[in-house]
């Protein structure tokens, strides 16, 4: 089988890739539930409609005191202070602090006129029903939320395409914000190859295999809030897989190919995605382990990325490629920070000069910290991912 003429480092494939994308323009939009906008695009910028906290507000359980009332205290010598009544939860403070005086308050709880520090119940002792004692000196705005300490109305608290995380759907409804106005999901369309793969559902003939690779890519489109649209498994045959290609490429925003990418006389996807478009194919071949057979196109703006069918190689290299890929289009920077873990091999993994390898491995904690464990496997053995734990 003839070898690749040359092999393109994965930043150097990716960052060329990225280039020959169309700039992100104004994308379709959509109002939905804020509730259900977990991990969408914001498509406008939030102005908060109030400030956050609403009033002055306890952020413990205690009594609300005039800080100056309290200065000196301490447990042989407390401060005493005539309880005056307590802050129900929910409702306003009616009462008015006077000289050496104390509220009952308890966390979340308005603060009353006059009060300018909360003292912990921790430190007080109650002597009679309506005698406090102090046993430690509260500082001026001492375990007390500001009115508009977290948000002032009127501030861009989130901004236009920000990913909508958990912390988002919270501070969002706390603004009585319920509706959200965001990006509609770039759709990505998946086409599986070759004569000897058969759905998941059916059982495999004597040289036949399972389509492992549509659902794997499918999960990996929709954690990054994608819509992933496929289009069944295609023979090895050129025509029609040209015609299924060109009608993913019309109906889709990204189009992944899956098997066929490499150099021997039944890959045929290198001809079919050059027939797609301008600028056609930008890579072939990528210097990583697993992965080498990668095809990255894009044809008259639509990103055509081919893949490996080893069930390995495409969940990897599709994570890598996609990854940027995908925020790209829902405009977003390419290269977020990825979760990462020092550790020392307890194995020896071998390793070609001018290459990247990605070796799945199982984590063990020692004494002396962190050990990776190789999970050895070829890359058309899925199992070998399942048993690992990363990267």
């Amino acid at each position: 089988m003839p070898e690749f003429m040359s092999l393109t480092p994965l930043s150097d494939a990716i960052d060329a890739f990225l280039r020959a994308l169309p700039e992100v323009e104004a994308r379709d939009k959509e109002r939905i539930k804020t509730s259900d906008a977990l991990g969408r695009i914001l498509a406008e910028p939030i102005q908060a409609s109030t400030s956050l906290p609403p009033f002055d507000r306890s952020s413990v359980d205690g009594y609300a005191v005039r800080a100056r009332d309290t200065f000196g205290a301490s447990n042989s010598q407390p401060a005493y202070l005539k309880l005056v009544g307590e802050i129900l939860m929910g409702e306003p403070a009616s009462v008015s602090l006077d000289e050496m005086s104390a509220i009952l308050i308890h966390t979340g709880g308005m603060i009353p006129e006059n009060a300018d520090a909360v003292v912990m119940i921790e430190d007080t002792l109650k002597v009679k029903n309506d005698e406090i004692e102090i046993l430690k000196p509260a500082a001026v705005g001492e375990n007390i939320l500001k009115e508009g300490e977290d948000v002032a109305a009127g501030d861009i608290v989130i901004a236009q395409g920000a990913p909508i995380r958990p912390a988002e759907i919270g501070g969002l409804m706390s603004m009585g914000n319920t509706e959200v106005e965001v990006f509609k999901p770039p759709e990505v369309g998946i086409i599986s190859t070759g004569d000897e793969v058969v759905a998941p559902e059916k059982k495999p003939g004597p040289a036949q295999v399972r389509d492992a690779n549509t659902y794997t890519l499918k999960a990996i489109v929709e954690s990054f809030g994608a819509v992933a649209k496929t289009y069944g498994i295609v023979p090895d045959e050129y025509e029609t897989l040209l015609r299924t290609t060109r009608k993913a490429h019309q109906e889709s925003d990204a189009v992944l190919i899956t098997a066929g990418s490499s150099v021997s006389a039944r890959d045929i996807s290198i001809d079919v995605i050059g027939a797609l478009g301008a600028p056609g194919v930008l890579v072939h071949g990528i210097a990583i382990k697993p992965g080498k057979p990668t095809i990255l196109a894009v044809c008259d703006g639509v990103p055509v990325v081919g893949l490996p069918g080893n069930p390995v190689s495409a969940l990897v290299v599709g994570s890598m490629i996609l990854a940027p890929l995908l925020r790209h289009m829902i405009g977003l920077e390419p290269t977020p920070p990825t979760p990462t873990i020092q550790a020392k091999l307890l194995n020896k993994v071998p390793s070609q000069a001018g290459r990247e390898d990605y070796q799945p491995v199982r984590l063990h904690h020692k004494e002396d910290g962190w050990y990776a464990e190789p999970v050895f496997g070829r890359s058309n053995l899925i199992f070998t991912l399942v048993r690992s734990w990363g990267l």
